[in-house]
């Protein structure tokens, strides 16, 4: 039929209708080439004559497979219709993509936005931040940003990076980060790809796995030094004198009848505390800080509980006891993560270890088994560095034992009394 005629349109027909899908996909993975050909397998017979049509030449009806050169297709499609493959195929079904144009144009996006992050000077300083950068370039976190034309949050992430990194120890608040990198007081909310991009990046920092709860989210945020409730983050405390605010007269009341008293970063932030020249020791577990507000009272030394992960709130009270003077000495369980926790509060904030050593879990190990009998938990996860006392770390591998806080609490009942620590 010739390009003028009328009728049923050329090609229309379903016996055209997949030798015209097979010739799409190949002119849009070769950029437009004819110099290709495309197959039908067991093709109808109506297919079949299709092709004899087109071709001219015969082919037997016992054939399982029929191709065609995409060139005498094209052909032959000119001098029906009057126009092209490539126009007959935007006509019926659309644009032809040009894949490997999009190909050269993802990989050039690839490669700018990699180019700008690793502009960062926390790419040459900071192993965890190359981790990072590398994991999402792998793992298609990178191809997506771009393909959603979003590649704009990488630099933004970025930017929260070097803010967090360059004012460390500082808690500020999560819609006041997201405002002065964004001007979106929302942009780091939860779900958004900003916050999920920066909180797989502080979790590499810090060694923690990928948070799944709001709980989880939380304390990866807090460990970065950013808050998202000023009121949840807080820190347990038993007799710890100050002056200088209201949030002082309650710890004062509080120390004067021995009884423990939770403070949030809130009241931290809006009621500066002056400590001087106190030596505070930190525990891990609140069931020690429970023993010794119960069996002491008012004569226990100060005492402050990180009840696990230390929070925000924690590090700013630590903050102002070692301002004001003082010395800080840290006590937590005998495992890995135990370990872990201990190791940042040592590095952040200059503790000494307080009855952390090889000589003190071989003691407890050998006194709770002879209360407990043969049943343990078994150490487990990634093993920690001890650099205050290296046999601690190698006693803990070779026995493979777990010894929580709890079970050597009378050694640290007895330094609270008043004896020395050790």
């Amino acid at each position: 039929m010739s390009a003028g005629s009328s009728g049923p349109a050329p090609y229309a027909g379903a016996e055209y209708q997949r030798l015209l899908a097979a010739a799409r996909r190949s002119l849009e993975r070769t950029g437009g080439q004819l110099t290709g050909a495309v197959s039908l397998s067991d093709p109808t017979d109506a297919e079949r004559k299709a092709i004899i049509g087109i071709t001219g030449q015969y082919r037997d009806a016992r054939t399982a497979r029929l191709s065609i050169r995409l060139h005498d297709l094209d052909a032959a499609v000119l001098e029906t219709t009057g126009r092209g493959l490539a126009q007959l195929l935007a006509e019926s079904g659309g644009p032809l993509r040009d894949r490997p144009a999009e190909r050269g144009a993802l990989t050039a996006a690839r490669d700018s936005a990699l180019r700008a992050a690793q502009a960062s000077p926390l790419h040459a300083s900071c192993g965890w931040y190359r981790d990072w950068l590398a994991e999402i370039a792998a793992d298609g976190s990178l191809t997506k940003l771009i393909n959603q034309a979003d590649q704009g949050r990488l630099g933004q992430a970025v930017r929260v990076l070097e803010r967090l990194s360059g004012h460390p120890g500082l808690p500020v608040l999560l819609p006041a980060l997201a405002a002065d990198v964004t001007g979106d007081t929302k942009a780091l909310n939860q779900g958004t790809v900003l916050s999920t991009l920066v909180l797989r990046a502080l979790a590499t920092r810090t060694g923690m796995s990928r948070p799944v709860t709001a709980q989880e989210r939380r304390d990866l945020w807090e460990a970065g030094d950013v808050v998202v409730d000023d009121l949840a983050s807080r820190v347990l405390v038993l007799n710890l004198p100050a002056q200088g605010s209201a949030l002082a007269d309650w710890l004062a009341g509080a120390a004067r009848l021995g009884v423990p008293f939770y403070v949030t970063l809130h009241q931290l932030m809006t009621m500066r505390l002056t400590i001087r020249g106190q030596l505070v020791q930190v525990c891990e577990n609140p069931a020690v800080l429970r023993r010794a507000a119960g069996e002491l009272g008012a004569g226990s030394a100060p005492l402050v509980c990180t009840e696990g992960r230390p929070s925000a709130a924690f590090h700013l009270l630590m903050a102002a006891v070692l301002s004001g003077g003082g010395d800080l000495r840290y006590h937590g369980d005998f495992d890995w993560p135990g370990l872990a926790i201990a190791n940042s509060v040592l590095r952040r904030h200059g503790a000494r270890p307080w009855r952390m050593t090889a000589a003190d879990y071989l003691a407890g190990v050998r006194s709770d088994s002879a209360r407990s009998g043969a049943e343990f938990i078994r150490l487990t996860g990634t093993p920690q560095p001890t650099p205050w006392d290296p046999e601690l770390g190698e006693a803990m591998a070779a026995t493979g034992r777990v010894l929580y806080e709890e079970s050597v609490a009378d050694a640290l009942i007895s330094d609270l009394s008043g004896q020395d620590a050790g």
